[in-house]
């Protein structure tokens, strides 16, 4: 109905980006939208608006000192506690009152930033990022229940950069064509690959440090959509730990805790930290391993210019 224009999208005078996927979860969302922070946060007033996934608050809310992951989601409070200095960050299911609420906050954001709005019709971004990871892309699949994907492939179109996500630092220009062709954009698209980068190979906790190579036997928790590329990446450093896999956007319960304050030492992703790290229990034994979206040196200039010329218009 919205491809018909039976049903209206609101369409915007000022930069909206939203980033988005065509599966369910795991392409790598939150280190784009930390990108593009990174990318535009020194010329201009940004602000990030997500659903706020499992929040236990409703409506509209704009994240302030008081909040935590149960009120904002496990993302949004991830930017907050990164970039809290110098972006706003919101969460509202509705994103059309989102952004109406955003755009009357003082100081006035001049770009928003949609996290995870790909299939939020009611919302015409000026710019879509459409990622696609390199182990599972989207041309390869078909939709729910059967498949992963949350709508049919034709939607791809509606982005003008396609990012396949999560590639191997060891990836050819000859494979690099094959996926493009596999992809078949349109004219108006442009396909980019990055991949992740593990922040200097070091683990992060309240205000510490340490080389990831020092920690002995430590046990991975992790409740995110796809673990393998993390999995991968411990295992090249030749690190021994044991895994935990809990589901994308686990609530921990009492009795997870209980089990975690047993261990020596946990390494979790920063989103699962994003909820841990209220526990003063774990505070002594409990590490994150930040990561980054990385692009080589051609489609970072390429990625970067296309964001910067829409943003001037």
């Amino acid at each position: 109905m919205y491809d018909k224009g039976l049903k209206p999208s609101t369409s915007y005078d000022f930069p909206v980006i939203c980033v988005g996927n065509l599966s369910v979860g795991g392409t790598g969302k939150t280190p784009m939208i930390e990108y593009l922070i990174r990318l535009l946060q020194y010329d201009y007033k940004l602000a990030t608006l997500s659903r706020g996934y499992k929040r236990e608050t409703e409506g509209f809310k704009l994240a302030n000192h008081l909040d935590s992951a149960k009120t904002l989601g496990d993302e949004p409070f991830q930017f907050y506690s990164k970039f809290k200095n110098t972006v706003l960050v919101a969460v509202d299911s509705d994103r059309q009152n989102g952004i109406q609420q955003l755009k009357s906050q003082s100081p006035t954001p001049e770009i928003v930033l949609l996290d995870d709005a790909f299939q939020h019709r009611k919302v015409k971004a000026g710019l879509y990022i459409l990622l696609t990871t390199y182990n599972k892309l989207y041309c390869d699949d078909i939709v729910l229940p059967t498949g992963d994907l949350r709508e049919p492939k034709q939607g791809a179109k509606r982005a003008q950069i396609i990012v396949v996500t999560k590639c191997p630092n060891t990836l050819q220009e000859a494979e690099k064509a094959q996926i493009v062709k596999r992809l078949k954009p349109e004219a108006h698209q442009e396909v980019l690959f990055s991949s992740i980068g593990y922040a200097d190979n070091v683990v992060s906790s309240a205000g510490v440090e340490k080389p990831i190579a020092t920690l002995n036997t430590f046990t991975l928790i992790t409740g995110i959509a796809n673990p393998k590329p993390l999995i991968d990446f411990l295992q090249s450093q030749g690190l021994q730990f044991n895994h935990l896999n809990f589901k994308d956007h686990y609530a921990f319960t009492e009795n997870d805790i209980k089990a975690f304050e047993k261990l020596s030492c946990i390494v979790t992703t920063e989103k699962d930290f994003m909820r841990l790290k209220q526990y003063d229990s774990l505070k002594d034994i409990l590490y994150y391993l930040p990561i980054e979206t990385e692009m080589n040196e051609q489609d970072k200039m390429q990625f970067d210019t296309l964001v910067k010329k829409f943003v001037k218009g």
